[in-house]
């Protein structure tokens, strides 16, 4: 499908992400620059990595072996916990680049707030440092509760421009997408289409699924669209890469997207991942 196709949000810096990303996790070598590049050439034009997903070379390779220029995508990557002491934070950043051989990412985010630590103020002044030095076009977060967005926002002076959380329809977090759209900031869905439980076998998706003549992952991704959430899927088998952008033609009613709501459990995370006390470095 033509990029054109995807519509795009502008983030509050009045940079732009396109609706749907492309999830990159455990993608690394020759073969994940394979699917990564095959991303690129069905569509996708957000490509989302890490730090800690250990492939920012990868990444880099695959832009630069695909038929797309540089400035038409939109590269993110992320700050691990153990490098948010300010000096090392921006050092990082500096080896992400190099890694990547890139020369500025679009996005670059705090992974997960760790609180016990007390470091992600001093982490985040390091992304604005890195921002104000053209290193990144625009900065955000992973994982961060409002008091931790809070206590950012006041120290620096700076909103970030993304929030990207855990998000699916078994743990719609509701109250956290409100208080980020209440504040300017736009929500990134990761495991938009929940690891490891029962959702994409979940017979009201599927009901829906089959009077839409869509697939239940086309169904639920589409979901996240019409809530104004930016979903990162990973795929690397190219028919499914193809499947998760073909969301664009068709809606879901106002008693679709009621349903699929319905489907929240308070025990929705599905690692019990909760950034008031989960901690990754």
């Amino acid at each position: 499908m033509s990029d054109s196709t995807i519509p795009s949000l502008t983030l509050n810096d009045g940079t732009t992400l396109p609706a749907v990303g492309f999830g990159t996790y455990k993608l690394k070598g020759s073969t994940g620059v394979e699917s990564i590049v095959q991303a690129i050439e069905s569509g996708y034009r957000l490509l989302d990595s890490a730090v800690n997903y250990e492939n920012e070379g990868a990444l880099g390779e695959s832009v630069r072996r695909s038929s797309v220029a540089r400035e038409e995508l939109r590269i993110t990557s992320k700050l691990p916990g153990r490098h948010y002491q300010y000096d090392d934070a921006l050092i990082t950043i500096q080896e992400s680049l190099l890694r990547s051989q890139m020369a500025y990412f679009d996005l670059y985010l705090l992974h997960w707030p760790n609180p016990s630590k007390g470091q992600y103020v001093e982490a985040w002044h390091a992304l604005v440092e890195a921002r104000n030095r053209g290193w990144v076009k625009s900065i955000g977060v992973c994982n961060f509760l409002p008091e931790h967005l809070e206590t950012i926002i006041a120290d620096s002076g700076v909103t970030p421009s993304v929030n990207q959380i855990e998000l699916h329809p078994y743990f719609p977090q509701h109250e956290q997408t409100s208080w980020n759209e209440r504040h300017g900031i736009v929500t990134q869905a990761w495991s938009p289409l929940g690891r490891a439980n029962h959702l994409l076998k979940d017979p009201t998706v599927q009901a829906i699924a089959e009077e839409k003549g869509k697939s239940l992952v086309q169904v639920i991704l589409r979901w996240h669209m019409q809530l104004g959430v930016v979903v990162l899927p990973k795929a690397s088998a190219p028919e499914r890469q193809r499947d998760n952008l073909s969301i664009f033609d068709f809606d879901l009613s106002q008693q679709q997207m009621n349903a699929i709501a319905s489907l929240a459990r308070p025990d929705g995370r599905t690692f019990d991942q909760d950034p008031a006390r989960y901690e990754e470095f």
